[in-house]
């Protein structure tokens, strides 16, 4: 009876009802509480269900003796996206959505786990978070409606292409699994299929052949997609004078960056977020180095953290192999020839990462002020 009435007293300096959700796919669990160490209301809704989500934000506030209260909640990121964060806001409640792989663990026992025990936790760092402990887990930034359906084309292109090649692979393992070695999936396939010659000279039996047809139709479907798709691309490019169509045009004029790429690094990265410093932009990228270091007998460089943006870092490595060779002459080419071009095959390996790194800076610098990278060549018109 005394928890009501310390509730109500600290209503009057704006009290605070912090509510957690563990999210899956039939139910959900909510944690409320209303400071720390104290015994949590647990309640269990059906998924989505957002009017009794409301109802039972209203009882833990009756049950807490708080009145107009500021709601804190919070969930971790997954399948459900940011749709319930959006909604979550336009209520009025003030929410964060977690990057689960950045919580704090014990490493000293084995963990227990389980979805009662996981709200519970969340709403423990949900508290602390709220009085001054930023670094027990790290905030994902949600992207605005717009930005994130922006990423759409791009992330259905790469796909389209990992589908096109798993079926171009499936089509050649059928056939060598049979000694047909020669035929390929080109255009012409399924004529040859009907002349091809397994190792005794006999036809491709039925069953693999309608296998291998409807394989084949199969690709050709995904490739007309693809077609689709990259001609969307260039026609928005052509016909859009938005702020991130502009990044794009900029970044294609560099000799050594195609649309595919520009468009990924605008729409992934430099579109929608605004970076203070080139180490907070390594780090978004995941390409901060990662020392560890003991006393004075034990310091080394574990290479990098790889905790950010997996299609950012895959792209700006690829890049930067195609700068070596398409500017050969630029700064950062150079840089990479005299320190890591005498060394082995896994020094190179090294360096590329150290030089996308310093890439992607000067990428970000190019589309802020306009600096053309040192030595970097322009397209020609």
């Amino acid at each position: 009876m005394n928890q009501p009435t310390r509730a109500r007293e600290s209503s009057e300096n704006q009290a605070v009802l912090y509510l957690a959700l563990e999210l899956s796919r039939k139910n959900w669990k909510l944690a409320f509480a209303w400071e720390a160490g104290q015994k949590p209301r647990l309640r269990t809704i059906a998924a989505g269900d957002i009017p009794k989500l409301l109802e039972e934000i209203r009882l833990a506030q009756q049950k807490f003796g708080l009145k107009n209260c500021r709601v804190l909640s919070c969930y971790e990121a997954g399948r459900d996206g940011f749709w319930l964060h959006r909604q979550l806001e336009a209520l009025g409640i003030t929410n964060i959505v977690v990057d689960a792989g950045s919580m704090e663990v014990s490493r000293r026992f084995r963990r227990a786990k389980t979805d009662k025990l996981d709200v519970q936790g969340l709403l423990s760092r949900l508290i602390r978070f709220w009085q001054g402990e930023k670094k027990v887990w790290s905030v994902v930034r949600v992207p605005s409606v717009e930005h994130e359906d922006g990423r759409q084309l791009s992330r259905e292109l790469e796909t389209l292409k990992q589908e096109r090649t798993r079926h171009r692979n499936r089509i050649v393992g059928l056939l060598v699994s049979q000694g047909v070695l020669e035929l390929k999936a080109a255009k012409d396939f399924l004529a040859q299929l009907e002349t091809v010659s397994l190792w005794d000279g006999t036809s491709v039996p039925p069953g693999l052949k309608g296998r291998l047809q409807r394989e084949f139709a199969r690709l050709k479907l995904v490739e007309e997609q693809i077609r689709l798709l990259e001609r969307q691309r260039q026609e928005e490019v052509a016909g859009q004078d938005t702020r991130a169509m502009e990044m794009v045009k900029q970044l294609v004029m560099l000799k050594g960056i195609a649309l595919t790429s520009a468009w990924v690094f605008v729409r992934e990265f430099f579109g929608w977020r605004q970076f203070r410093n080139r180490r907070e932009l390594a780090s978004l990228a995941g390409l901060a180095p990662l020392p560890y270091q003991s006393g004075e007998s034990l310091n080394r460089e574990q290479g990098i953290n790889k905790a950010g943006n997996v299609r950012i870092r895959t792209m700006i490595v690829e890049i930067a192999w195609a700068w070596l060779r398409l500017q050969p002459q630029s700064r950062l080419s150079l840089w990479f020839q005299q320190r890591y071009g005498p060394g082995s095959r896994r020094s190179r390996r090294v360096g590329i990462v150290a030089l996308a790194r310093k890439l992607l800076v000067e990428l970000w610098r190019y589309l802020e002020t306009g600096a053309i990278p040192e030595g970097a060549l322009l397209k020609r018109a």
